[in-house]
């Protein structure tokens, strides 16, 4: 584990940009990603469980004019993006989470923040993933994605991505109205129960498919301290005529 760790870290500071932002912010991007999203000609990206802009960086590194629209509804994390992004006009931060049903809700903040979500965290989690036990409670807004976003405002070869700890079916179906905008849908979801209710992978390929996409790739499978894979990041695109293969990466 911390092998893995110290190599992330010395191929974010051979990337110029990646290491100018972790050396102001400490914010480490996500460099797990770049291999996917390379290519996909992004235009604007949303970007929901965005914590402090750790994906965020991969998509300003890789399209330097898109637009980026991230929600965040941490008070922590949210304050880090805002520092991370200073000055960068394309990239709008949203305090909030995005879910089916708009109010307040109850986000159970993990010790590790990056493991808190809207549901409350299960055994499995916090056997494959140390730290990340509930730590506290905060009271957070949730929203509709067109509570925030106007379909006129998604341009381009778009890109709607989620990463929301078990949340993923809910986010989705806030963001119903909008997905005839996307291109690209890009999600990371389970194959085990890691927060309680969480809906799984299957649930998440079913749902997408009924929306008019197909899956693209999946990518960087996540084994926790299990043997065998527990989630994965799924990449879909709109649905075209005729058959496609799916890569695994």
């Amino acid at each position: 584990m911390i092998g893995q760790v110290l190599a992330k870290l010395f191929r974010i500071l051979l990337v110029p940009q990646y290491r100018r932002a972790f050396l102001r912010t400490r914010v480490a991007a996500s460099i797990e990603h770049d291999a996917v999203l390379y290519g996909l000609g992004l235009e604007t990206v949303v970007d929901i469980g965005a914590s402090r802009g750790q994906f965020a960086l991969c998509i300003r590194r890789l399209y330097p004019t898109a637009q980026i629209y991230s929600f965040e509804p941490l008070d922590g994390p949210a304050g880090t993006w805002l520092e991370t992004f200073a000055g960068d006009t394309r990239a709008k931060l949203f305090h909030k989470a995005v879910a089916a049903q708009a109010g307040p809700a109850t986000m159970h903040v993990a010790r590790w923040d990056v493991s808190s979500s809207l549901l409350s965290i299960g055994a499995a989690q916090i056997a494959n993933f140390p730290f990340t036990e509930e730590a506290s409670q905060q009271t957070v807004s949730t929203v509709l994605l067109s509570d925030c976003i106007d379909p006129a405002q998604i341009n381009g070869r778009a890109l709607l991505k989620l990463d929301v700890q078990g949340s993923e079916l809910s986010a989705l179906q806030g963001c119903a109205d909008l997905l005839p905008r996307f291109e690209f849908v890009y999600v990371e979801a389970s194959f085990i129960e890691l927060y309680v209710g969480q809906a799984l992978a299957a649930d998440i390929v079913a749902f997408m498919l009924s929306m008019s996409f197909e899956l693209r790739c999946v990518a960087n499978l996540s084994h926790g301290k299990s043997r065998r894979p527990i989630q994965a990041d799924f990449l879909f695109s709109r649905a075209t005529a005729g058959p496609r293969s799916v890569t695994t990466w």
